[in-house]
C-alpha cells in the first residue's frame, strides 16, 4: 500500500508541476492577447483618422478642379474681350502694311502685337547666341525693321483719338486676362496639392491597416495558444483530482466530513473554470491543493 501511495505521491507531484507550467503559460499569452488587442485597437482608431483626412483632402481637390473650370469660363471671356478689342483697334488703324518678310504665308496685316512678339523672339534668340555669322546681320536687321514699324504706329495711334481710348480698354483687359490666368493657376496648384496630399494620406492608411492586421492575426495566435494552454491546465486538474481522490479512497479519509466538504468546494470552482469564469489567484491554488 505504502508503494502504491508513494507512486501515487510522485504522479501528484508531477501533474501538479504540469498544470503550473500550463497555467503559467495560459496568463503569459493571454497578457499577450491583451497587449495585441490593445495595439490593433489603437491602430483601427488611426486608420480611422487617416481615412477623414483622405476624405477631406478629396472634397478639396474637387472643390479646386470645380473652381478651375469656374476660372477657365472666366478667363475665356478674358480672352475674347482681349480680342475683339485687338480686332477693334486695327480696324480703327486702317489700311495696314502687309508682312511679306516671309513669303505666302506671311502675306497678311500685321499688328503691333505680333510684331512685339517677333522682336522679343529674336531678342531672346540672339542673346543665346543662336544667330552668328552673316544670320546675324540679317538678325539684326530684320530687328531694326521691326522697331521702326512699331514706332511707326505708335506715332499713328498717338495721333488717334479712338485709338487712345481702346489703348486704354486694352490696357484693363489685359490686366482682366492676367488676373484670370492667375486664378485658374492657384486653383489647379491647390487641387494638386490636394491631390497628393490624398495620395499621401492613402499610403499612410495603408500602412496602418496592414500594421493593424498583423495585430489582429498575432491576437487570434495568442488566443488559440492561451486556449489551448487552458485545455491541458484543466486537464491536468482533472488528473490531479483522480489522483487525490484515490489516495483519499485508499486512506480513508474521503467520508470525513472536512473531506467532502473541500471536495465540494473544488468542485464548484472546476464548475466555475469550465463556464469560463476568471478565478482568484487564490482559488487557483486551492484547485491545485
Amino acid at each position: 500500500m505504502s508503494e502504491i501511495n508513494q507512486v501515487l505521491e510522485q504522479k501528484k507531484n508531477m501533474v501538479n508541476e504540469k498544470a503550473t507550467k500550463f497555467r503559467e503559460t495560459r496568463d503569459e499569452w493571454n497578457k499577450k492577447s491583451k497587449t495585441h488587442s490593445a495595439a490593433r485597437n489603437e491602430l483601427n482608431a488611426e486608420v480611422k483618422e487617416l481615412i477623414v483626412q483622405v476624405r477631406e483632402q478629396r472634397e478639396i481637390r474637387e472643390q479646386m478642379n470645380e473652381m478651375v473650370r469656374e476660372k477657365k469660363v472666366i478667363r475665356q471671356e478674358a480672352n475674347k474681350k482681349v480680342k475683339e478689342i485687338k480686332s477693334r483697334m486695327d480696324s480703327s488703324r486702317g489700311p495696314v502694311e502687309q508682312d511679306n518678310s516671309r513669303g505666302k504665308r506671311g502675306q497678311r496685316p500685321i499688328t503691333s502685337h505680333q510684331l512685339r512678339k517677333e522682336l522679343e523672339r529674336l531678342e531672346r534668340e540672339f542673346e543665346q547666341g543662336r544667330h552668328t555669322g552673316k544670320n546675324e546681320k540679317k538678325v539684326m536687321k530684320r530687328m531694326k525693321e521691326i522697331s521702326s514699324k512699331l514706332k511707326q504706329m505708335t506715332s499713328i495711334d498717338d495721333s488717334n483719338e479712338d485709338m487712345k481710348g481702346l489703348r486704354e480698354e486694352l490696357k484693363i483687359a489685359l490686366a482682366e486676362q492676367e488676373d484670370a490666368h492667375e486664378e485658374v493657376q492657384t486653383a489647379a496648384n491647390a487641387a494638386q496639392e490636394a491631390h497628393e496630399l490624398m495620395l499621401q494620406w492613402n499610403k499612410e492608411v495603408d500602412k496602418q491597416r496592414e500594421k493593424a492586421e498583423s495585430c489582429h492575426r498575432e491576437l487570434r495566435k495568442s488566443k488559440k495558444e492561451a486556449d489551448k494552454a487552458h485545455h491541458l491546465y484543466i486537464v491536468s486538474l482533472r488528473c490531479l483530482h483522480s489522483i487525490q481522490d484515490m489516495s483519499a479512497a485508499m486512506s480513508g479519509n474521503d467520508v470525513e466530513e472536512g473531506g467532502s466538504k473541500a471536495r465540494v468546494e473544488v468542485q464548484d470552482l472546476m464548475t466555475k473554470l469550465m463556464s469560463g469564469d476568471t478565478l482568484s489567484t487564490e482559488e487557483l491554488m486551492q484547485l491545485q491543493k
